[in-house]
Parts: structure tokens; sequence; C-alpha cells
């Protein structure tokens, strides 16, 4: 398939678009930069050996993103692109609103007046709000969320399950995944946040390689095995090929639109993550534990079972893996992707 990549320059997207390549599909991205770098495409086509059409425009130009649909053969979209960080869109809901939902439904016009019927969207385990019992199970019908960003994401999965109700034929795959970490195998590409990182193991990244002096853990007095929260880590990788596997699905779905959990089925801690990057470094990582962060609750993680049985993915890779993996990226590009 010609695949569209919204997002495609981002972390997750740029891991995809590897993926995309090895299975054998045509690629095409769609980025505005305005949180990744040009030069991000350079080393997926040393990567890949194969050439990848770029498009640098704002998906909320909805002239320029028909434009985008009349200019490519598309057969398929990967949506990654939005704004993401969960703290600012508490600050500047306006921006999120805007930005996440006017360039899906951007795009989802675009895709209707072209005839595109394939759509993977890269949702968020956010979907499932504060209350859902853990693990979390994709048929729970409560979803919210208590962030802007996160209700983005709710709104748009509810957007596209309308969608795809009213037209003839298109297939729609949420992919619901939880922290994504690690880097590519090469240590050519891999996270690179803008400022302080919002997560956990790129700021652990930084400290390990000396920008930030040290971490704070935020709470150790939590209802879990060593007093930190537990999250569902997910290596990038895994992630990327849950993508390929989800969009190789589409047309095989029996419903139009199909959710599905990307995750471990296991949490993590805070501080066992800190001690495996340790491990990947050599050396212990100074650290000081803080109050409770509002918001944080205490353990949860994903049940994948559906995305064993329907689509044969599983997470192979270790915590060691994202560590290491991580440690290899970071090293190598201590100040992230260069700017030109």
């Amino acid at each position: 398939m010609r695949v569209l990549v919204s997002g495609g320059a981002g972390y997750i997207g740029s891991h995809t678009v590897l993926k995309l390549v090895a299975a054998g599909h045509d690629v095409v991205v769609v980025d505005d930069f305005s949180n990744s770098k040009p030069t991000v495409v350079g080393r997926l086509e040393a990567l890949s050996g194969v050439h990848v059409p770029v498009h640098a425009i704002d998906l909320t130009d909805v002239e320029k993103t028909n434009q985008l649909f009349e200019h490519e053969q598309i057969d398929a979209v990967v949506h990654f692109a939005g704004f993401k960080a969960v703290g600012e869109s508490v600050t500047r809901p306006l921006a999120y609103y805007r930005n996440n939902l006017d360039s899906t439904l951007a795009l989802l016009e675009a895709m209707t007046r072209h005839g595109v019927h394939r759509l993977v969207f890269s949702s968020s385990a956010t979907v499932y709000g504060e209350h859902a019992p853990v693990p979390y199970r994709e048929d729970y019908e409560h979803l919210s969320s208590s962030s802007p960003y996160g209700q983005t994401k709710v709104m748009i999965e509810r957007i596209m399950t309308d969608v795809a109700a009213a037209s003839d034929g298109l297939k729609v795959a949420l992919l619901r995944y939880f922290n994504p970490v690690g880097a590519h195998p090469s240590g050519q590409i891999g996270e690179d946040p803008q400022g302080i990182p919002n997560n956990l193991m790129p700021f652990l990244a930084q400290v390990a390689v000396g920008k930030r002096e040290r971490l704070t853990v935020f709470g150790d007095d939590y209802p879990t095995a060593d007093g930190t929260c537990e999250r569902d880590y997910l290596h990038v990788e895994d992630l990327a090929d849950g993508h390929v596997a989800a969009l190789e699905h589409l047309d095989a779905m029996t419903d139009d639109v199909r959710a599905f959990n990307l995750g471990t089925g296991t949490g993590t801690s805070v501080l066992a993550m800190l001690h495996a990057f340790e491990r990947a470094v050599g050396r212990e990582l100074a650290y000081v534990v803080g109050p409770r962060r509002a918001g944080d609750l205490p353990a949860f993680w994903a049940d994948p079972t559906r995305a064993h049985v329907e689509l044969g993915w599983r997470a192979t890779r270790t915590v060691d893996d994202m560590c290491a993996d991580t440690w290899r990226w970071q090293s190598a590009n201590p100040q992230g992707f260069p700017d030109a």
C-alpha cells in the first residue's frame, strides 16, 4: 500500500515509517515540524535505503491537506500528527483542541473526498480516564480524560467512529497504548523532546548524559511493590510493529471501527525502570524523592489480549532492551537531532 504517515518525523511516527518500508509499503510523510526536525528524514532514508517523500504542511490547512491527496495516490493513512504534552494542554487548551481536532477533521474530509478507506489512529490509553478497572480493556465504555490532550483523543475516537458509521467502507483501527520508550537499535533515531522532558525515560536519559542533574521521583508511598508508580512501558519498536499489524488487518476487520490495546500487560515501577537504566549505563544515577504529582494513579497497564488474538501482535522487547536502546541513542546524540 501507499501509506500516508501524518507526523511521520516524530518519535513514534519515524519508527513506524521504517517498519512500513521494511514490510514492503510505499510511505509518504506529512509533518509541519512543529515538534520534530527535518534532519530526521535524512536518517530515515539512510536507514531504509529508500527515498521518503515529505510534505511540510500543517494539516489544519484544509486546502493544502486536500491538495496533498490530489498530488499523492494514497491507499491508507496512519495518523500520528498532533500536540501531545499533557501538562501543556492544561495551560493551552484552545491550542490543543484547535490543532488536534482541526487537523483530524481536515484529514478525514480529504480521505472521504478522495476515496481513501483505511485509517490507523494513534490514540492513547489516557482515554480510559481515572476510573476504568485495571487492566484496561477495550470494551470499557465510559471513556474520559482529565487533560485537554486526553480529551482530544476521546473526541477524535468518537469522530472517527461516527464518520465510519456514515461512510461506505471506511475501516478504522484505534490504537491505545501506554508509555512508549526505547529507540531504534541503530541509535540513529529516538525520542528528542523539546525543553524539559515530561516523561520518565527521556528525563533519565538526559540525567545519564549530563543534561539534567538528577531525577525526581514523584512519591514513593503508593500501594505498589516499591511505593512508586507502575506503568506499562512499551518499546517503540514493538509499538511501530503494532501499527503495521493494525494497518494490514484493516481489510479483514468485520467492524468498521475496532480499538486495540498495545502494551506488555505488566506494570514496571519508576524505581525498577531507574535501576534498569543504571544497568544500561553502567553506573548509578542521581535521584531524589519528591511529593506526589497531582493526578498520578498508582498503577495501570493494558490487557493486550485482543491485539494478540486479532492482529497476531505481541510485545517482545524487555525493559532492559528499552533502556539499552535509549542509552545507545542518547549517548550517540546527546543534543538530540541536529537542526540542519
